[in-house]
């Protein structure tokens, strides 16, 4: 689609925050890319805008692949509301424990149990590919091997493994996530948080592969006329999936550009 000058496609929100819901992937969106995933936060002057939102804004949520109280690590905002795994697990506001899908979570035994014999191969610990355990989720990365290709083949041997024991895969921008065989996307996860929140318009930022399952999410919400309008923000970077160029309906350049965005949902009602 089209790009959309900032304000034209931020109309619908600022017309009535009250009635719209912000909903912001972490990693690449709010935080910039690291090396280790570990090091990941998001800056002050990314923080001071979304605070004001979390105020104004009638739902506003942080979307992430990682663990729900990992992302609120990152973010350093305990007022929202984080959405974990992928769409899984849910944090409100200030709770101290997520809620977890029970059907994901009747899987995460058998997931850990075959991250661990993945780990412990020679191969792996040899091209440093490392591993996140995620609950029923178990990521593994290469990003920052000393050898990414050869690290990258070593993590395509568990793929094959993880497809052959019965397991789903997910590819992002240098990490495999080993899943349970179940639906789970962000998109389904941000439908069960607004359903029944009475919010009229929606808007997503995100700027990997998973990003667009949220996109189509929101669109279902548009479709199903449970929302009057969605703004599908992508956030491009030199890994940019030619998917989330294609999907978005507005395209802003990195974190740098996700700050712009929110520093001007900010301002409504100033």
């Amino acid at each position: 689609m089209a790009a959309t000058p900032l304000h034209d496609a931020l109309a619908p929100l600022l017309a009535d925050p009250s009635a719209a819901a912000v909903l912001l992937d972490v990693d690449g969106t709010l935080a910039p890319i690291v090396r280790h995933a570990d090091d990941a936060h998001v800056p002050e002057t990314t923080r001071r805008p979304l605070i004001t939102i979390a105020k104004r804004y009638g739902f506003v949520a942080c979307v992430s692949g990682r663990r729900a109280a990992v992302a609120r690590r990152i973010v350093s905002l305990g007022s929202i509301t984080y959405i974990g795994n992928h769409g899984s697990e849910v944090l409100v506001g200030g709770a101290s424990e997520a809620q977890v899908d029970p059907e994901v979570a009747a899987w995460t035994q058998r997931v850990r149990e075959f991250a661990a014999v993945e780990l412990d191969r020679e191969e792996v610990a040899r091209t440093r590919v490392r591993g996140e355990d995620k609950e029923a989720i178990a990521a593994f990365h290469w990003r920052g091997a000393p050898d990414e290709a050869a690290a990258e083949a070593v993590v395509d041997g568990i793929a094959a493994r993880a497809e052959a024991a019965g397991l789903a895969l997910h590819r992002g921008r240098k990490v495999l996530e080993v899943r349970p065989p179940v639906a789970l996307d962000k998109g389904r996860g941000i439908e069960r948080q607004l359903a029944g929140r009475g919010l009229r318009v929606a808007l997503y930022a995100g700027d990997d592969v998973t990003d667009c399952d949220a996109f189509a999410g929101l669109r279902r919400m548009v479709a199903a006329g449970d929302l009057a309008a969605a703004v599908c923000v992508g956030v491009r970077s030199d890994e940019t999936p030619p998917e989330i160029e294609r999907e978005a309906d507005l395209l802003v350049d990195g974190p740098a550009g996700v700050r712009e965005l929110l520093e001007a949902l900010a301002a409504a009602g100033q």
